[in-house]
């Protein structure tokens, strides 16, 4: 099996790049959080790094501090902006995990006790919704 590359097109690295537009929550030097556009629940974030990889596999350890620094505080921002009853932190790596856009990600979702999940192909969410969502998460976050 050969080992596949990094694609400087994909769609987080034209996100990162303002090329395509997002609503983001959360930025520093590092590390960038917004809302995903095909959200599995409300409030749906992805966090992910400046540093171009393609999953946690190829990713320099220097990475993980920054971004798990900040999917600790998105999550706390998520839980209170939501009033949520816990919080789901995934990440996938390559094809047979899931994986489906190859920028190393980390979501994260406000839970719900008897609330499942929806499917992550499930649609787009509307863009007021998104916008709405960033807003509490924002406000959580300077709290």
């Amino acid at each position: 099996m050969t080992e596949a590359t990094y694609d400087t097109d994909n769609i987080f690295a034209k996100i990162l790049r303002g090329e395509i537009p997002s609503h983001r929550v959360y930025e520093d030097e590092a590390i960038v959080a917004f809302m995903d556009v095909m959200p599995q629940g409300p409030g749906h974030t992805l966090v992910v790094p400046k540093a171009p990889s393609r999953n946690l596999l190829d990713a320099d350890p220097a990475t993980f501090g920054p971004l798990f620094t900040v999917v600790q505080k998105v999550a706390r921002a998520v839980k209170q902006g939501f009033g949520a009853d816990g919080v789901t932190v995934m990440q996938f790596n390559e094809p047979a995990s899931g994986q489906t856009v190859y920028h190393l990600h980390v979501h994260v979702i406000p839970r719900f006790d008897g609330i499942p999940l929806k499917p992550h192909a499930g649609g787009m969410e509307k863009p007021e919704v998104l916008a709405e969502s960033a807003d509490k998460i924002r406000a959580a976050l300077r709290s």
